[in-house]
């Protein structure tokens, strides 16, 4: 989820390892696509104008405040921008269903995006009968820590590759691992991907 050239090297709010991080998940679905009922890959996709829902940190007058890098942050994945396409290394051929969210809120999970025909990732998951997900992406302690836990809400059983996931910093990424592990969720790395 979310790998997306704003947030690898280079991006508005590039994570480091987030370009290995495209890379591996490449790998992944080279070897592993068809054993996954759906591939699902979210983008965040904000409006060019204004402040996002408090997403962006803008003043009222349209001028930039100061990001607290909590709640608000600088401007990034900007819809139609090259920040917002998905990184390079990442192949997004075997992908089924593309979702994008934000669209002129705050959204950090995937479940809080859509498919361009209007299609939630809850029913895409209902309509091919799921109820198991590996999770993978950017950034561990904010968008991957949301999506894991909103999924296990649903009732998923959620295993997170931790070799294909960067997060902003150490800290606040630890604590999204344990807080997706005390909900339910299993840690694995992508070597074990066959079911």
């Amino acid at each position: 989820m979310d790998v997306q050239n704003d947030f690898t090297e280079g991006g508005a709010l590039g994570v480091d390892g987030g370009g290995a991080v495209a890379a591996g998940i490449t790998r992944l679905l080279a070897e592993h696509a068809h054993e996954y009922a759906a591939i699902v890959a979210s983008r965040d996709w904000h409006d060019p104008d204004g402040d996002n829902g408090g997403h962006f940190a803008y003043w009222g007058d349209g001028g930039q405040g100061e990001p607290d890098y909590v709640d608000s942050w600088p401007p990034h994945c900007i819809a139609g921008t090259e920040g917002a396409e998905y990184d390079p290394a990442l192949d997004t051929t075997a992908v089924t269903h593309h979702v994008k969210k934000g669209q002129g809120r705050p959204a950090y999970s995937m479940f809080e995006g859509v498919t361009d025909d209007g299609s939630t990732v809850a029913a895409v998951l209902a309509e091919r009968g799921i109820e198991s997900v590996d999770v993978v992406g950017i950034a561990t302690d904010h968008c991957v820590r949301a999506s894991a836990l909103d999924a296990i809400a649903q009732g998923q059983r959620v295993r997170l590759f931790t070799d294909l996931i960067a997060g902003v910093a150490p800290e606040p990424s630890e604590a999204a691992l344990a807080e997706i592990v005390h909900a339910g969720g299993e840690l694995a790395e992508s070597g074990n991907a066959s079911a």
